[in-house]
């Protein structure tokens, strides 16, 4: 076995695993995995830079990670970073600063790079399964883009979209420096236009329609069905591979659109990072269910980050 710890940076959050790798199987064994809202990608679609101020709560869970990882003596560190870091003109600010903590280059990966490492990560539980049928459409809706990616045992087709739940905030929802609390339906008619628009070009390199069971990741997909499920709190085994109806989604997602800031906030299972963005992430699932005709959503806590971890396997 080999100790592995793998760090995933996106826009909105940044995660960690700590696991044992069997290099034959490509087996993982949790050891520690945790997840920080640091809103790396605060402003970028706006000013094209990451902002000092989100680049410092980066470092900051950087250095906690640097603490983790050294407890747990991982001999491997792989570190990927996605959609802010790659928009960003100032990237190698954020660069430099990972190096120092933990002294590892951090991948700014492609879209396309992230669609492999969030399919192998979301489906090598559910292959050879009954109830799950291929191909698969995996959906990874980040808080600066979502990754599409079509494939039976290995991948056919992926596509990144500049869609994620921040994005889509920052652009429709912010009116004077402030979310709209709630939004008004012209907003949500134009963040939805924008998404179809987005779905639109994912189609056109990635057959969206031939999936026959959708997988869903990432915050805004798991807490939609940690409030589906009525948790008291946010319960990973409960939300793994749970599934989560096309009518639930389209409930949840207008009673989040219409809701205030301190209704959101008072979901039990809402993370407190979540509450300005989670409106706008639960539209971008409701959007990919009804554009594929979904009837559900298979609900996976395991993603972009468990791909990095067997990639050390």
């Amino acid at each position: 076995m080999t100790r592995v710890a793998a760090v995933d940076c996106g826009t909105n959050s940044i995660r960690l695993l700590v696991a044992d790798a069997n290099p034959r199987t490509g087996e993982l064994v949790d050891l520690d995995r945790r997840m920080t809202i640091v809103r790396l990608g605060q402003g970028v679609d706006r000013t094209g830079r990451l902002a000092p101020e989100a680049l410092e709560r980066t470092f900051a869970a950087c250095r906690e990670y640097a603490g983790i990882i050294k407890e747990h003596g991982a001999e491997r560190l792989r570190f990927v970073a996605t959609s802010a870091s790659r928009d960003a003109e100032n990237r190698q600010e954020f660069t430099r600063g990972v190096m120092d903590i933990l002294g590892v280059e951090p991948e700014v990966i492609s879209g396309g790079q992230e669609a492999e490492f969030s399919f192998t990560g979301a489906t090598r539980e559910l292959t050879g399964r009954a109830e799950f049928a291929r191909p698969f459409l995996v959906v990874d809706i980040g808080g600066g883009s979502t990754e599409f990616v079509v494939g039976d045992d290995r991948v056919r087709a992926a596509r990144s979209v500049d869609v994620g739940c921040v994005r889509m905030t920052e652009r429709h929802l912010v009116r004077g420096g402030v979310v709209t609390d709630p939004p008004t339906e012209e907003q949500i008619a134009a963040m939805r236009a924008d998404i179809e628009a987005a779905l639109d070009g994912a189609e056109e390199t990635v057959p969206l329609r031939e999936a026959r069971t959708l997988v869903g990741l990432a915050g805004s997909v798991t807490t939609v069905s940690a409030i589906a499920q009525g948790l008291p709190g946010y319960d990973s085994a409960a939300i793994h591979h749970s599934r989560v109806s096309r009518d639930r989604v389209r409930e949840i997602s207008g009673a989040l659109l219409h809701s205030t800031h301190a209704e959101r906030a008072a979901i039990p299972s809402m993370h407190p990072g979540r509450v300005d963005v989670i409106g706008a992430g639960a539209l971008v699932l409701l959007a990919v269910m009804e554009r594929i005709g979904a009837e559900e959503v298979v609900v996976s806590e395991h993603d972009i980050l468990d791909g990095i971890g067997w990639s050390l396997a």
